[in-house]
């Protein structure tokens, strides 16, 4: 059937401060168990389906959970052991830092393309608005 985690109760008994409805602890079923509960479910008629479900205080996403475990084989294996995703390598400690300067570099980049068409614009203003009058009396 399944298993429930014990709950972690104080040495000397319940205490005064304690919660009057303790936490609920979290369901863990066996292999075989949820192998049984995946063939009766499917071989159950069209309208009882419902009714496996609700005897066995599940819910329908637990029974497809277990099927696509079963289909892919994770559940058919006798004491398998669940895969554990391979780890990248990490970085190095310059790996990191020479990213972390290349993002800085290419901020700074663009600041200074910002900053120079700025000054462009702000030349080609100025050219505009001095009188031109100016500029012949200097010569």
């Amino acid at each position: 059937m399944f298993v429930e985690s014990e709950s972690q109760e104080s040495p000397g008994g319940s205490s005064p401060s304690r919660d009057p409805a303790p936490r609920p602890s979290r369901r863990v079923f066996t292999t075989a168990y949820k192998l049984r509960i995946v063939a009766e479910y499917e071989n159950a008629p069209h309208g009882e389906k419902g009714a496996v479900l609700r005897r066995e205080g599940l819910f329908s996403s637990h029974v497809v959970e277990w099927t696509r475990a079963r289909d892919a084989g994770a559940l058919g294996r006798a004491g398998a052991v669940a895969r554990v995703p391979e780890k990248k390598p990490g970085k190095s400690a310059e790996q990191i830092e020479l990213e972390k300067l290349r993002r800085e570099n290419d901020r700074l980049k663009s600041r200074l393309a910002t900053t120079e068409t700025a000054l462009d614009i702000m030349g080609k203003a100025r050219a505009l608005c001095v009188p031109r009058t100016l500029s012949g009396l200097a010569a």
